[in-house]
């Protein structure tokens, strides 16, 4: 495994941040970036804006090879046990995802840093339109369709809405259970941190003959304090976010 650094930047006190009737914080307010940035810098980048009322990633249709001021964007916060609720759309052919449990990680070559990808670290909920983006026919089982663990565990109903229409994601966290929910139905669930997760890695990419890094970050995903960053994945498409809310189930 290359030597990796994990980067504990400052993070930001959620009692800023108003709570719905329901007690979850509202982590984006329909105007301001308050509370976001991109991974592993200080600034949000610009291909991130805010479009009525939402967060949206101007895609230029690269891939993940971008161009320009992109990458992933997190809250700057930590969460540990959660139920995550947003609503999202993408536009024809779009591929995205959201992020949980993400640290920020950076290796050394040659005496230069350089930050790794968020989803080496951290589960991935996969954000796509099914019917027209080619990611959803490759994977196992519609393993890579929305609302799936990426490439490790289908979302069953699939249930998504056509591109250019709004779907409701739910992710839940509690002490190793996570649940992944698509328009008010449960999807999956599995058990973090157990021996039917490291199982699941060593037969995805994330194996430690194919990625031993990835392998020895997600098998330990959160790192010791077991928590991390929420994110959503630049992957050169377009794609919003609205509707962000959070509770914490410490």
């Amino acid at each position: 495994v290359p030597e990796y650094t994990v980067i504990n930047n400052a993070t930001i006190d959620l009692s800023g941040f108003p709570q719905d009737k329901d007690g979850y914080y509202v982590i984006f307010d329909g105007k301001t970036f308050n509370g976001w940035r991109g991974y592993g810098k200080d600034h949000v980048p610009s291909k991130w804006t805010i479009d009525n009322g939402a967060i949206k990633f101007n895609g230029s249709g690269g891939g993940e090879a971008q161009d320009g001021d992109g990458g992933d964007l997190i809250f700057t916060h930590k969460f540990k046990n959660f139920e995550l609720e947003v609503e999202w759309k993408v536009a024809k052919g779009s591929n995205s995802g959201i992020f949980y449990l993400g640290q920020e990680v950076a290796t050394t070559k040659d005496g230069k840093q350089r930050m790794e990808p968020i989803y080496i670290s951290c589960p991935e909920y996969q954000v796509l339109d099914n019917e027209n983006h080619p990611d959803a026919k490759l994977g196992v089982d519609g393993n890579r369709k929305s609302a799936s663990l990426y490439d490790m565990i289908p979302a069953v109903p699939q249930n998504a809405k056509p591109y250019g229409e709004w779907n409701k994601a739910k992710i839940m966290v509690y002490k190793g259970t996570v649940v992944h929910g698509q328009n008010d139905q449960n999807v999956l669930e599995y058990h973090l941190w157990t021996p039917q997760w490291t199982e699941m890695l060593e037969k995805s990419k994330f194996s430690p003959e194919k990625w031993p890094l990835a392998f020895e970050l997600l098998n330990n995903c959160g790192g010791a304090q077991r928590e991390g960053y929420i994110g959503f994945q630049d992957h050169g498409d377009d794609v919003w976010f609205r509707n962000i809310r959070i509770k914490v189930l410490d």
